[in-house]
């Protein structure tokens, strides 16, 4: 049986939708966040500019730490190619540069998941500068 004081306690219908709405926005931003994998749709979104403004932002954080990871994936793996006396060292640094970006993207999964901003103090301003606001 329902009570009436049951029915009054319910919020009105358009929260549901607005709920709904958020659980997908925050869905996209964890999907943009995952390490390598998302870094392609969000490439895509911002290359159609659509989502909100908190879904560019991320899409902005993902690639300019995608391919901060990349340059440097690939100059400390050239580096350790070319020479012998520094190889293992820049090895060594290319498994530390990797597991940082690997740490941070989850770190910033757990902040999404908690509710926080998915900013990070130097990147996200270097992906604004970077990319086009408009």
């Amino acid at each position: 049986m329902i009570r009436p004081t049951t029915m009054q306690n319910l919020p009105p219908i358009d929260n549901y939708s607005d709920a709904e709405e958020l659980a997908t926005s925050r869905r996209l931003l964890l999907f943009y966040l995952i390490p390598v994998i998302g870094f392609f749709p969000a490439l895509w979104s911002l290359y159609r500019r659509q989502g909100s403004r908190e879904q560019l932002a991320a899409s902005r954080l993902s690639i300019t730490l995608g391919f901060t990871w990349m340059l440097g994936y690939l100059l400390l793996a050239t580096g350790s190619a070319t020479t012998d006396f520094l190889a293992l060292r820049l090895l060594i640094l290319n498994s530390f540069l990797t597991s940082g970006y690997f740490l941070v993207s989850v770190w910033l999964i757990f902040r999404v998941i908690q509710g926080k901003s998915c900013r990070l103090p130097g990147f996200s301003s270097l992906a604004e500068r970077i990319m086009d606001k408009d």
